[in-house]
Parts: structure tokens; C-alpha cells; sequence
């Protein structure tokens, strides 16, 4: 998302591109590309987007503040914001937190006007407008939401699916002729399993994540004890239930 996100700034913005592995750089354009920190003390950047992974974004940001002016604005993508607000609240610097809510294992980053991003309510009113007016240009669905409201949001629409993945994952075995249904689960899983560990368990970890578990747990007991009854009837209106949540 780095890269993503270099890319799309590069023809309307000075770009500058860090990272603590050089060699990752190495299909980066159009942009500086620092080989060291202390590189940014003369860049001297309005804006700084961190997109390190989940585990180390704080420690990026830790590292790169002697770096800043005063005025620099931070800013993170990250879809897990467990310490940021205290982190923010204590940073000396202005914020802004967004979410853009796809990624390159499943999403075309060519066309995402289907997809979504959130932006914290409680930031810097300049980072708002700047990642709001970004996202319009990308035709994403934006929505506002406090750090709360997005932690709980996530602990919906990104836990139920990677716990549901899970399971599926770790109850299946080798199949010589999948169907389409059992193929597209497994692209997937596959897609699911190729995130970073940390990212997973710390979405998984989300306080909110326990609840929403139990509404899976419930609606599995539900579907077993009717299929253990072969009960058509009651079968039926099961999946007349689940059709008028997914409209």
C-alpha cells in the first residue's frame, strides 16, 4: 500500500519513500528515495503517511519524528488503530487516521469504485479534506466514523470473514474435483493466508471480535441442529433469513 499510495501522489506532489529494507524500493518512481532517516531532515514533508505493517507502525512513526518539523501531519493507514489515539494524543504533531478498506491481495487497484475507505472523524480538519479530496479522485465510498465507531465496524466486516475463512481452512481436505463454490473459497483462504500473521491475530484481537464470534457460533449451532432434524421447513426459512441480509 506503500507503493500504492507513492505511485498515486507522485504526479501532483513531491514524493519522498523510506523504508528500513532498501531493496524494497527498488520498483519505486518518480519519487526520492531515501536510503536513511536522516534524509527527511531536509525533505521536511507536510504530510508523512505510514504504511508499515500493523505490529510496527507506532515504532515507525517513533522513528521518524526527530525528523519533522512541527508542522508535519501524521498520518496512518492502518486497519487495526489499537493505540493510536493515545499515541496521537501524546505525539506533539497534528493527525489524520483513514482506512482505505481493500488491498492489493484481492482488490484491482486500477479501478476501486466499488470499493470503500473510512476516515477518522477526529483528526487534523487539513488531513481530513486532504484524504477526503484523494479518495473522491479514486471514486471510493467514504465514510466517517470516530476511532470507536471504526473499531467496531472492523470487528463486523473483517472478522466474521477471517474467522469464517479459518475454519473453513482448517476443516477442509484435499479434493481431486472441487466445485466452483469449493475453488472460489479456497482463492480466498489462499488470499486470507498470504497477510502478515501479526496483521491477522491483531484484527482478530480486537476487543469487539469475541461478540461477533458468538453470532457465528449461534447461527452454526441453528443450521446444525436443522439439517441434524432434516427440517424443510424450518431450512427454508433459514435461508429465506440469510437471502434478506445479503440484499
Amino acid at each position: 500500500m506503500g507503493s500504492f499510495f507513492c505511485d498515486l501522489l507522485s504526479f501532483s506532489h513531491d514524493v519522498g519513500i523510506y523504508d528500513a529494507d532498501p531493496s524494497r524500493l527498488r520498483f519505486t518512481y518518480n519519487c526520492r528515495r531515501f536510503s536513511s532517516l536522516d534524509e527527511v531532515d531536509d525533505f521536511a514533508p507536510d504530510l508523512v503517511i505510514n504504511a508499515a505493517t500493523v505490529k510496527y507502525t507506532i515504532d515507525a512513526f517513533k522513528a521518524v519524528l526527530p525528523h519533522l518539523p512541527a508542522h508535519t501531519i501524521l498520518s496512518d493507514i492502518a486497519s487495526v488503530k489499537n493505540g493510536l489515539p493515545e499515541f496521537y494524543a501524546s505525539c506533539g504533531h497534528p493527525y489524520v487516521s483513514t482506512h482505505p478498506m481493500f488491498g492489493p491481495t484481492f482488490a484491482s487497484l486500477s479501478n476501486l469504485s466499488n470499493e470503500n475507505a473510512i476516515i477518522i472523524s477526529e483528526g487534523d480538519p487539513r488531513g481530513i479534506v486532504f484524504f477526503n479530496d484523494l479518495y473522491n479522485s479514486l471514486h471510493l465510498h467514504i465514510e466517517r466514523y470516530t476511532f470507536r465507531e471504526h473499531d467496531e465496524t472492523i470487528a463486523y466486516s473483517l472478522s466474521i470473514p477471517f474467522a469464517s475463512t479459518l475454519v473453513f481452512g482448517s476443516a477442509m481436505r484435499h479434493q481431486s474435483a472441487p466445485g466452483t463454490t469449493f475453488k472460489r473459497h479456497m482463492d480466498i483462504a489462499r488470499g486470507l493466508l498470504g497477510e502478515d500473521d501479526y496483521l491477522l491475530s491483531e484484527i482478530l484481537f480486537n476487543p469487539d471480535t469475541p461478540a461477533q464470534l458468538q453470532r457465528i457460533r449461534e447461527s452454526l449451532a441453528e443450521l446444525q441442529d436443522i439439517i441434524s432434524r432434516r427440517d424443510s421447513v424450518a431450512m427454508k426459512a433459514y435461508l429465506e433469513r440469510v437471502r434478506d441480509n445479503i440484499r
